[in-house]
């Protein structure tokens, strides 16, 4: 836990110290973001693409890195991309 910044080192102390409390809607919150998880990776459509074995080898090395297979990045980025949070830098 060394690679905690002051931030993370504080909301840890918090927590251990028992100053953290619990939100009021905590269990309904949760029972949102369960669902809204649950509609983001149901996988039930297919699709074939063809892209450069340079790409391809890219996308797989920066899914290693991750630590996740690479079709997971791929479909990551799409639907990053089809929600509006993935933007080309100007």
């Amino acid at each position: 836990m060394n690679r905690l910044d002051d931030e993370e080192r504080d909301v840890l102390e918090a927590f251990e110290t028992g100053r953290l409390k619990r939100s009021e809607h905590a269990e309904e919150l949760k029972g949102h973001h369960e669902s809204y998880a649950q509609a983001t990776f149901r996988k039930d459509a297919r699709i074939n693409i063809r892209l450069s074995s340079r790409d391809l080898r890219g996308l797989q090395k920066k899914a290693l890195a991750e630590g996740i297979p690479y079709q997971t990045l791929v479909s990551s980025i799409l639907h990053k991309y089809v929600e509006g949070r993935l933007h080309e830098e100007s």
